[in-house]
C-alpha cells in the first residue's frame, strides 16, 4: 500500500505545504501531536523561518499564556528586556526552557534588527502571540493583571466619569490572588471563588470596561496607536474569560469539565481570529485544539465533547484557516514504538522518507475503501492520528522518529 501512497508525499517545505491549499491562509495551523519535543519544534521554527522568507508571514502564535506572550512580543519587537529572562517571563507551561522555543525568540529578534540601519519598518517586523489562556492543568490565574490593565489603560484616555468603576474598586473585589489561584479548586468546586458575590460583580465590571473600549475605539486609536487599542482588547477578553472560566470552576454539574475544555478553546479561538486581523500568521499548538472537527476525551472516566479553536476559528474564515496536522511514526524514549501497518502511522512509516508532507486528502482517495484503523497509543502523552479526520485535514506532516532530547 505504501506503493500506492508515495505520490502524495513531498519534501517538509513552506513551499510543499503551501502547495496543498487554494491560496495562502490568513492562519496556519500546524499541530502536534505531543509536546515537549524539541525535534517537532526545531522542525516548526523551520518552516516559520521559510513562511517568513518566501510567503510574507509575519506572526507566529504559539499554545502559551497571551498574558506572558506579551514579554516575548516586547523584546522581539522592540528588545525589551534580555533574551534568557525573556523565554522564562514569556511562555508559559515550563516550556520556556526549551532550547527550540529560545532559538525561536532569538532568531526572530535578529531578523527584525538590521545591522545596516535602525531595524526593520514596524510593518516588517515579526510578531509573537501566545494564544492560550492564563490557564495551566492545576489552575486557572487571578483576573487581575488583565483586568487593571484594561482599568488603567481607559483610566489614562477616557473621562473618569465614564469609568464603571475605580481601581480601588477592583482592587477591593480581586482580593488576594490565591482565592483564584487555589489548586484545589480544579476537582473540588467549592474551593473556588468563582460564583461568589465578588465575582459575579467583577464580571459585571469586566464587561462595561470592554463595552467602553469598544465605544470609545476612534479617540483611542487616535490618542494611542492601534498597538495598544489592541493589546487592550486583548486585556478585556482574557478578563472576561477568566471571569467565565472561575464561574464554571465553582459548577458543581456534570457538566462542568465540559464547560471548561469548551472556555478554554473558545479564548484561544477568539485570541487567532485577532491574531488573524494582523495578517498572515503561522499557529502552533496540539492537534486537538486546531483541527477542524469536535474534540474528544475522557476525563474522571467521562467524556467530554466541544469544539476546538481550530473549529470555532475555521467556521469563520473558511479557507482563510488551514489546519496541518503533524503525524509522528515512534517516541521510543515514550516507548511509542513501531506503528502497526494498519494504521495512518503504519502506512507513513513504510514510506522511505524520514519526514514528509503528505497530501491528506488525496491520500484519503488513494485508500479508497480501505479505512485504517486507529492507533493505540502505549503512552498518554501521544495522541494518535484519528483516521475519519483524514479528509478533513489540509495536510500531514509525517516524522517517522522523534529523537530523545540531549
Amino acid at each position: 500500500m505504501a506503493t500506492d501512497i508515495k505520490d502524495t508525499a513531498h519534501a517538509v517545505e513552506a513551499a510543499a505545504v503551501m502547495r496543498l491549499l487554494p491560496g495562502r491562509p490568513r492562519l496556519l495551523a500546524l499541530g502536534e501531536p505531543t509536546h515537549g519535543e524539541d525535534a517537532l519544534l526545531d522542525l516548526r521554527n523551520e518552516l516559520f523561518r521559510q513562511l517568513v522568507e518566501q510567503e510574507g508571514y509575519r506572526t507566529i502564535a504559539i499554545e502559551s499564556d497571551c498574558m506572558m506572550g506579551l514579554v516575548v512580543d516586547d523584546y522581539v519587537t522592540s528588545g525589551t528586556g534580555t533574551l534568557d529572562e525573556v523565554v522564562v517571563r514569556g511562555i508559559s507551561h515550563g516550556w520556556g526552557t526549551s532550547a527550540a522555543n529560545r532559538e525561536l525568540v532569538r532568531w526572530m529578534r535578529a531578523y527584525n534588527v538590521r545591522a545596516d540601519d535602525d531595524g526593520r519598518p514596524a510593518s516588517e517586523r515579526l510578531r509573537f502571540a501566545g494564544f492560550d489562556g492564563p490557564l495551566e492543568m492545576t489552575h486557572a490565574a487571578s483576573p487581575r493583571q488583565a483586568l487593571t490593565a484594561l482599568h488603567g489603560y481607559l483610566a489614562a484616555q477616557v473621562d473618569a466619569d465614564l469609568l464603571p468603576c475605580t481601581a480601588d474598586t477592583l482592587d477591593r473585589l480581586l482580593g488576594a490572588d490565591d482565592r483564584w489561584t487555589d489548586p484545589a479548586a480544579m476537582m473540588d468546586p467549592s474551593r473556588s471563588t468563582g460564583r461568589s458575590t465578588e465575582a459575579g460583580r467583577l464580571r459585571l465590571l469586566a464587561d462595561d470596561l470592554a463595552a467602553l473600549l469598544d465605544a470609545q475605539t476612534p479617540h483611542l486609536i487616535a490618542a494611542t496607536s492601534w498597538d495598544d487599542w489592541d493589546r487592550a482588547r486583548l486585556y478585556g477578553r482574557t478578563a472576561l474569560g477568566l471571569l467565565r472560566y472561575h464561574y464554571w470552576m465553582a459548577d458543581t454539574s456534570p457538566a462542568r469539565m465540559t464547560r471548561l475544555v469548551g472556555v478554554r478553546d473558545q479564548m484561544m479561538a477568539h485570541n487567532l481570529l485577532a491574531v488573524a486581523a494582523r495578517g498572515p500568521a503561522l499557529v502552533h499548538a496540539h492537534n486537538s485544539h486546531l483541527q477542524r472537527e469536535q474534540s474528544t476525551m475522557r476525563m474522571g472516566g467521562m467524556p467530554l465533547e466541544w469544539w476546538s479553536a481550530g473549529a470555532l476559528v475555521s467556521a469563520q474564515l473558511g479557507e482563510e484557516y488551514a489546519f496541518v496536522a503533524t503525524v509522528l511514526g515512534t517516541i521510543r524514549h515514550r516507548g511509542v514504538d513501531t506503528p502497526p501497518p494498519d494504521t495512518v502511522e503504519g502506512l507513513l512509516y513504510a514510506l522511505p522518507e524520514d519526514r514528509c508532507v503528505i497530501d491528506a486528502p488525496r491520500l484519503a482517495t488513494a485508500l479508497g475503501d480501505t479505512r485504517p484503523v486507529p492507533r493505540v497509543s502505549p503512552w498518554f502523552g501521544y495522541a494518535a492520528f484519528d483516521p475519519a479526520h483524514l479528509a478533513d485535514s489540509d495536510g500531514i506532516v509525517f516524522v517517522k522518529d522523534v529523537p530523545q532530547g540531549p
